[in-house]
């Protein structure tokens, strides 16, 4: 299916709303019925047509249509944020006295899920360095029934072999998802690749705008269908209709916003890997990462987000140079029009600040939609400050 044609067609009959450009926003709670049998059945199949908008809603409806299409895949569910649609994913595929494998060091809220929330049904977590297929065989156990991949990890970018995890899972029986979120579908298409359930933070590039929260789950008809008649309905925190409509128009600049980012990313990357102050960069489609080969063979590109190492010893110049920074923010996320940074010393209590660690010297920049020569010029000056 054409690109063109998802994002500025499927899905919208504009015949049916006055032949507009723009879908409307059709903000209701309620559906009204004549037929009392009408209403039996949409009891009976909430996904079959509109009861509720905690369960279908017409612009919902076009949004999952043009994200399921992008992904490749048989259906969709959309949420009010990312960590809703990894709740719903994982609560969906486990139960109790299961096992799951997952990359270390995911996303806080998968980690949460894993650590906090399953443990109370019995169910455990087995952490491994995802990089090596042979983890992933290793950690199976006769109980396992889900793999939780992330790949890039949003931190070091670590990735994990798509088709050969997936390939492996098939044999065993066991659920795959993965958070495709530093990718999205066009830069990656998990799904082809044997994956079963294929999640986004719509946060991210599809809203583009930092405007709107949103989380995507893809996969086949059964497995939305399963994760629509319990974890969507029962938990009631699908996307609201007006979150949609944005991500809808988000969607439409999706391509122009990812090449520019691209493009914007790779200006800056060359500045970087020159600059005295800067140890190492971590970002997948620069020949110095460690999986390059990899990322060149399942990614079609890579944009915006990066890991820099600061070269210092002190904690100090890393919190001068964030705080120097004029014009790329400091903010958690990611993938909106505006540059970011985050070190990760902020997560580490200062007395446990460890120099020849590495990771504590990370900070991690998102590079947005400004000119690449006035994001330099901000961090030549910021870097200026570091000793």
């Amino acid at each position: 299916m054409d690109l063109s044609y998802i994002l500025n067609e499927l899905g919208e009959d504009r015949e049916h709303y006055f032949n507009a450009v723009a879908p409307p926003i059709v903000q209701t709670s309620n559906f009204v019925f004549k037929r009392v049998d009408d209403l039996a059945k949409a009891f009976q199949d909430e996904m079959g047509g509109y009861l509720y908008s905690r369960g279908l809603n017409p612009t919902v409806e076009i949004l999952r249509k043009k994200l399921a299409a992008l992904d490749g895949a048989e259906d969709c569910l959309v949420w009010n944020s990312g960590a809703a649609a990894i709740f719903a994913g994982i609560f969906a595929n486990v139960k109790s006295g299961d096992h799951v494998v997952s990359v270390k060091s995911p996303y806080t809220w998968a980690q949460r899920m894993f650590d906090v929330i399953l443990p109370r049904f019995g169910i455990t977590t087995t952490y491994i360095d995802g990089k090596k297929i042979e983890n992933w065989e290793e950690a199976t156990q006769n109980n396992t029934t889900l793999f939780y991949l992330e790949s890039p990890n949003s931190w070091d970018f670590a990735l994990q072999d798509i088709k050969a995890v997936a390939a492996f899972a098939k044999k065993r029986n066991i659920i795959t998802m993965i958070d495709n979120s530093y990718c999205t579908p066009l830069y990656q298409k998990p799904i082809e690749m044997g994956i079963d359930l294929s999640m986004q933070t719509a946060t991210k590039y599809i809203g583009g705008h930092s405007d709107v929260l949103g989380g995507v789950l893809c996969g086949s008809k059964i497995m939305i269908r399963k994760i629509f008649d319990s974890e969507y309905l029962n938990i009631g925190s699908g996307v609201q209709p007006f979150n949609a409509w944005l991500m809808i128009r988000g969607l439409r600049t999706l391509p122009a916003r990812l090449d520019r980012i691209s493009r914007t990313t790779g200006e800056v990357v060359k500045f970087l890997k020159r600059h005295p102050k800067i140890e190492g960069i971590l970002f997948p489609l620069d020949e110095s990462f460690p999986q390059y080969e990899l990322a060149k063979r399942q990614m079609k590109g890579a944009c915006g987000l990066l890991t820099i190492i600061i070269k210092t010893r002190k904690r100090d110049s890393i919190v001068k140079f964030c705080e120097s920074l004029k014009h790329i923010m400091m903010a958690v996320s990611w993938g909106g029009h505006e540059s970011l940074a985050i070190p990760k010393c902020s997560g580490i209590p200062p007395n446990d600040f460890d120099p020849e660690n590495k990771e504590h010297r990370y900070v991690r920049m998102y590079f947005g939609m400004e000119d690449p020569l006035y994001l330099i010029a901000d961090l030549d000056q910021a870097l200026s400050v570091v000793a």
